[in-house]
């Protein structure tokens, strides 16, 4: 019982803050949407904030899943990071929390930026192990992971949503040779 409470105020929060973004909902929309008593919500969170961060933790979970599933062992290091980049970023595309909590993020709302600096740091996190792993493996030279996943993921959205704002939409296979050039072979010619 309790448990199906707890998930129907996650569902409900999710639906609101998609819906009215977080700034603009409260804890009595919540409690509407969930058909729950206000009281309800505080027996599992203290504050809205611990209830936007509670779902950013799960919907990062399911992104590390979605990304986890492009794996194959047949997959060179660089088509591997490409697909687990553009898994997650397509991840990100494609849920409606995550979309007005970008859009809402412009604006500076203190808990929004500090829970899309949590959702880019867990990406820069997955993709700083994938590099880890291929440093050991000496499919990649030595490099600090975290940076190189930092450069890496900015890279990815500067070409995905920065370009397309001015420019034509690049394929997936034209982001895929712009990062193998750009980061993994580099423009020396020698």
């Amino acid at each position: 019982m309790e448990i199906d409470r707890k998930k129907k105020i996650v569902i409900a929060a999710e639906k609101s803050f998609a819906l009215f973004g977080y700034k603009a909902t409260t804890m009595e929309q919540i409690a509407k949407l969930a058909n729950v008593g206000k009281g309800t919500i505080y027996t599992f969170f203290k504050n809205k904030e611990e209830l936007l961060q509670f779902i950013m933790e799960d919907l990062i979970q399911e992104m590390k899943k979605a990304a986890e599933e492009t794996f194959e062992e047949n997959l060179t290091f660089q088509e591997y990071v490409h697909r687990a980049i553009y898994k997650m970023l397509e991840f990100r595309l494609e849920h409606q929390l995550a979309i007005k909590l970008f859009e809402e993020g412009k604006f500076g709302t203190p808990e929004v930026v500090d829970a899309l600096k949590f959702f880019e740091d867990a990406i820069v996190n997955y993709i700083g192990h994938i590099i880890e792993e291929a440093i050991e493996k000496e499919y990649i030279h030595p490099c600090d992971p975290k940076i190189t996943a930092f450069i890496i993921l900015k890279m990815y959205i500067a070409l995905i949503f920065d370009w397309e704002r001015n420019n034509p939409s690049l394929s997936k296979d034209e982001i895929a040779k712009m990062l193998k050039l750009y980061i993994f072979e580099g423009l020396s010619k020698k």
